[in-house]
């Protein structure tokens, strides 16, 4: 007896070893299509054409003669007088679909935001890392050295270029305090030489004009503090000669900008000359 379309196919399959799953993949055609032809029950395939065409892909796939397969779909057809033959049910999509794909689908898509993620991820910490390089910035920062307002280690701005300003007369404002005994200070102001015992209370203040010289004993060093215009000023700890029993210094509009810049009383020539042409000695 003669095998059937359906046998043929079946059989073709299994020679190859090849499953109906297998064939679905590669030729696009539903699972439930190829069982129904391998039964040689066309009822759940569209009919007309379109079965024609999945018996020629079936055919094709398994190793079976085309042309032979569809003479034995017509006339397969033809005895069962199946009305399939001539009137085509509506063509669904699921024909060509497996539900294998979407799977698929769905994992590309999973991969390609994880992807994205990365490329974002990694754009993200370069520009933080450059960023906190200081390594992408197109603002330069002013040197120091050329900024005329930048703050000297007292909190005062330092003078451009390192220059210490002559101050202008009336800008020297001194006070000399002292902390808690009474301390007697004996000083000379713009020339006229006076004398005035200090304490917490009544503090020694003068508007320098020209110069201020300043003698107190050295006894009273950590007992006495000074400003000058606001600014806290540390005091020579000995006097500047080792044989004296007095601290000596001067301040006047030439040397009160590096007195100032310095942050204390520094003895040098010009301290010297001065504290020496005033001819007071406190022993």
């Amino acid at each position: 007896m003669a095998l059937t379309l359906g046998e043929k196919l079946r059989q073709a399959r299994e020679a190859r070893g090849i499953t109906i799953s297998e064939v679905a993949e590669q030729t696009r055609i539903s699972s439930l299509y190829l069982e129904g032809i391998e039964a040689d029950d066309y009822r759940a395939l569209p009919g007309g054409i379109f079965n024609k065409g999945f018996v020629k892909s079936y055919a094709k796939y398994v190793g079976v003669d085309e042309q032979e397969a569809l003479q034995d779909y017509s006339r397969l057809m033809a005895n069962q007088d199946n009305p399939a033959e001539t009137e085509t049910k509506t063509y669904r999509p699921e024909v060509l679909t497996d539900d294998r794909s979407n799977s698929s689908t769905l994992l590309t898509i999973i991969f390609a935001i994880i992807i994205l993620g990365l490329i974002s991820w990694g754009a993200y910490a370069f520009a933080n890392y450059y960023g906190d390089n200081g390594l992408v910035s197109s603002t330069p920062t002013p040197s120091p050295a050329n900024n005329s307002n930048a703050p000297n280690s007292n909190g005062n701005p330092s003078p451009a270029n390192n220059q210490a300003p002559v101050a202008a007369p009336g800008q020297i404002k001194v006070q000399l305090k002292a902390l808690s005994e009474t301390t007697s200070v004996t000083y000379k102001l713009d020339g006229k030489g006076q004398s005035q015992n200090i304490t917490p209370d009544t503090p020694l203040e003068a508007d320098v004009q020209e110069s201020l010289l300043i003698t107190y004993s050295k006894y009273q060093t950590g007992n006495v503090r000074m400003t000058i215009n606001g600014q806290e000023i540390k005091l020579p700890s000995d006097p500047e000669n080792p044989s004296r029993q007095a601290i000596e210094f001067t301040i006047s509009k030439e040397n009160v900008g590096e007195i100032l810049q310095k942050g204390e009383i520094v003895f040098n020539d010009s301290q010297k000359s001065e504290s020496a042409s005033t001819g007071e000695k406190v022993q």
